[in-house]
């Protein structure tokens, strides 16, 4: 797979870069960030959970795993969206193996155009989105629409250490380390994911740095915006809360 997000829409990129991923996905992602994806999941959660929503729209939800600890954690109902047809096969598949499919409904669709009415949700989860957007800004602007006022968002990005010490290992591992551990894991479309993946985090927040994505999310009408940098920086979650209209 020698897709490039510059020949392409984001988007498409995104459906072919994660289409032979599926089955492996929350293992290997637990693998490859060295056990830490778990973690970052936990903390995101934390910020949903002690809010008691009722509704919850997970995004970007590839094989179900946020939304299921969704259920673990809350009593909500929640409904999982990603671009990826075979990744939502794997979710349903995992949601029915859990026994929560009545509670968890998982929907084909993009983040940036959401296929729900305004202020439908008490709160809504992100993973590793903006990556693979056109337009970050304008995509959380279009989250934070379907979000009721006072309910919380959540996010997990994977991210940049800002430390000169632990960047310099960060690009060592991601650059060198991550594509033969995906290659010896997974084949060689998670040699693909590797070799794509640290390149592309970088590029990200040279154009959309993390104080753009607070603006971003502060414009789109949310305050108390936090952040938390996780494992040295290489994970960030972020959480704020809807404005109520004004």
């Amino acid at each position: 797979m020698r897709a490039d997000p510059a020949r392409g829409s984001p988007t498409s990129f995104a459906q072919a870069l994660f289409a032979g991923l599926p089955a492996r996905y929350d293992r290997l992602a637990a693998v490859l960030s060295l056990g830490q994806d778990g973690r970052w999941r936990r903390e995101m959660i934390d910020h949903i959970a002690t809010c008691h929503p009722a509704t919850v729209l997970d995004v970007a939800t590839g094989p179900a795993g946020v939304a299921l600890a969704l259920a673990d954690r809350t009593q909500a109902t929640i409904t999982g969206i990603d671009v990826s047809a075979d990744m939502l096969g794997r979710g349903r598949r995992n949601v029915a193996a859990a026994g929560r499919a009545d509670r968890i409904a998982l929907v084909l669709g993009q983040g940036e155009r959401l296929p729900f009415a305004d202020a439908t949700f008490d709160a809504l989860t992100f993973t590793y989105l903006l990556r693979y957007v056109a337009d970050p800004a304008a995509t959380i602007a279009e989250l934070a629409r379907v979000v009721r006022p006072g309910g919380t968002m959540a996010s997990l990005e994977f991210a940049v250490p800002s430390s000169r010490f632990w960047r310099a290992w960060w690009v060592l591992y991601t650059r060198a380390v991550l594509p033969i551990a995906g290659a010896a894991l997974g084949g060689r479309s998670w040699f693909d994911v590797g070799r794509f993946l640290g390149p592309n985090i970088s590029n990200h927040y040279r154009r959309f740095s993390v104080e753009a994505t607070v603006a971003a999310w502060q414009a789109s009408g949310f305050a108390d915006v936090g952040t938390r940098r996780m494992s040295l920086g290489g994970g960030i979650v972020m959480w704020g809360r809807r404005l109520d209209d004004q």
